[in-house]
């Protein structure tokens, strides 16, 4: 992982608030959960195929869907400001991940998906190596 710059924090912050703001009120889930998606984005940077970057990870397309135009959360992770109590949280997460205050709770997790969801096409077969909340959490190419 390169030098972290504010834009790394910012969009990091607005990945996990795309991704995973309904954690915060999910027993099983919490802050953890925040923590979690911030790992992935940052267990990535260690792998050759994503950038370096923490902000090319997040926005590289069809990886978070949290920012492809069509997904309903792209506007909200784009207006959202300190004012919203959720985003704090988020920003709070993005900022302990980054300076490494807080353990990788995804033992290593470079891939999730929803509990909601079918597994995607790479999950099959693969082992996950956590579930918080309402995301399974994968360590796929290692």
């Amino acid at each position: 992982m390169h030098k972290i710059t504010e834009k790394d924090l910012n969009i990091l912050a607005r990945t996990i608030y795309g991704e995973a703001r309904g954690e915060l009120n999910h027993p099983k889930g919490g802050m953890q959960s925040l923590h979690a998606v911030g790992w992935v984005v940052r267990n990535r940077t260690q792998m050759p195929q994503y950038s370096k970057h923490i902000h090319e990870v997040c926005t590289q397309s069809w990886q978070f869907s949290c920012w492809n135009c069509n997904d309903p959360n792209y506007l909200k992770l784009q207006a959202v400001t300190f004012d919203n109590q959720a985003f704090r949280s988020c920003y709070l997460a993005a900022t302990q991940v980054l300076f490494a205050n807080i353990k990788d709770c995804t033992f290593g997790a470079n891939h999730y998906h929803s509990t909601g969801i079918a597994p995607p096409y790479w999950a099959k077969g693969n082992t996950p190596t956590t579930q918080i909340g309402q995301h399974i959490f994968y360590k796929l190419g290692a």
